[in-house]
């Protein structure tokens, strides 16, 4: 491994703690000596990053630092482009358009070697081309679950009746035909997934939910038996 590469790793290893991590802990997870783990902070601190902490103490990065340019291997250009063209493909019209903006924002950042295997990617995300027509904004309903806002909104079953529900939704799904939104329905007092192409009408209440989405994820996925 080259020492640029080590120094990514080690930023990439610094930002998964919120709290100070020991210097013989981010040594032994890159396998290098205390010593040379001490010069590649000095290193990094010299480029800007705002590493805080010293030896006996523990090391912790402040967030918002970024290093260019960008280095990623093969294998992860390769993985970011084809999530790229699958949510250009798949998302609605904003995200379509933040995934082919954030894709150049990649490319003009990376070396010169590396953009080459940016462009000449192929792999893509080959997708049943029909997509059901939805009443709502899906970009309106990704901004409710970031800002955490309770929807009131006129649901339709497979069956064709339609009923109003209070839900607090904080995932959306992404499938092959259709996408699903999991919230917390207050008319069933429980978690329900609901088909956005079903959902006919949405508006916000004006309200916050009182959790988390965080939280309401992690009861979701214990209650589903899904591993975090």
């Amino acid at each position: 491994m080259s020492r640029s590469e080590r120094l990514l790793d080690l930023l990439q290893l610094l930002r998964g703690y919120r709290r100070p991590v020991s210097g013989a802990t981010l040594a032994a997870a890159l396998d290098v000596s205390l010593r040379t783990l001490y010069r590649d902070i000095v290193s990094l601190q010299a480029q800007g990053a705002e590493i805080e902490g010293e030896p006996g103490v523990g090391y912790v990065l402040k967030p918002g630092f970024l290093l260019p340019p960008l280095m990623f291997s093969e294998d992860e250009i390769e993985a970011l482009v084809l999530g790229m063209r699958y949510a250009g493909r798949r998302g609605d019209a904003r995200l379509g358009a933040a995934a082919s903006s954030a894709l150049a924002k990649v490319g003009a950042v990376l070396p010169a070697d590396l953009r080459e295997t940016l462009d000449a990617s192929t792999l893509f995300a080959v997708l049943n081309e029909s997509q059901p027509d939805e009443p709502i904004d899906l970009a309106g309903l990704r901004d409710a679950i970031r800002r955490e806002r309770e929807l009131e909104i006129e649901y339709r079953t497979g069956e064709g009746v339609s009923s109003r529900r209070v839900i607090w939704p904080f995932m959306l799904g992404f499938f092959d035909r259709v996408r699903v939104t999991v919230a917390w329905c207050a008319l069933r007092q429980d978690f329900r997934a609901f088909r956005t192409d079903r959902i006919l009408s949405m508006v916000e209440t004006g309200r916050r939910y009182p959790r988390r989405r965080q939280e309401m994820l992690a009861r979701w996925r214990e209650k589903e038996g899904i591993p975090t």
